[in-house]
């Protein structure tokens, strides 16, 4: 999925959040995400020292409770996917997005991405791209909402036997997420009876 840094986004109905402290993830404040997210401390600090651009939320506390991650060259996703996902000149590459459950359904889900692109374009990029597993529901919704669109290819990701790890990509034309899309409210007639 792909957009561009500068159109706006559309309204929404999202939940307002108590206000939070934004920090650059960096490998000195990584320890920050051990209570909400500590299975992942050291992935947070591996990002960090591998130069990528990450952004994290902490609570009154100086718990992190949400967190971001883009990056402006090819990336070696070796956390989930275990791929590579090439990035173009002027892109971001936009990955690791999460937030603490208490916080779904808040405007945070917007206004921490709308961060990262704000930074991403301060590093001279104008487009966002993005990957989802289709099982993600959440995740497809919130790409949905902020207007990300489809680039018509699908990566198909095997694994044999535990090991080996193959991908193949197909492409498409259309669009595979309309069944995801909220219906259009109908718009009230103003034709005489």
């Amino acid at each position: 999925m792909e957009r561009d840094l500068v159109s706006p986004i559309r309204p929404n109905n999202l939940r307002p959040y108590t206000p939070l402290r934004r920090e650059i993830i960096t490998t000195r404040n990584a320890d920050a995400f051990a209570t909400y997210f500590g299975d992942r401390v050291e992935t947070m600090r591996e990002l960090a020292a591998d130069g990528h651009t990450g952004l994290m939320y902490l609570d009154d506390k100086g718990d992190t409770v949400a967190f971001i991650w883009g990056t402006t060259r090819d990336y070696f996703d070796r956390h989930f996917f275990r791929c590579w996902f090439p990035v173009k000149p002027g892109e971001c590459f936009e990955f690791g997005a999460e937030l603490y459950r208490d916080y779904w359904g808040t405007q945070l889900s917007v206004d921490f991405q709308l961060d990262l692109w704000k930074t991403m374009a301060e590093q001279g990029c104008n487009k966002v791209v993005d990957v989802l597993e289709l099982r993600n529901i959440p995740a497809v919704k919130m790409h949905l909402r902020m207007d990300f669109q489809e680039r018509g290819q699908i990566t198909h990701m095997y694994c044999w036997f535990g090991r080996w790890r193959f991908f193949r990509d197909t492409f498409y034309t259309g669009s595979i997420l309309d069944s995801f899309r909220k219906p259009a409210k109908p718009v009230p007639s103003t034709a005489a009876a």
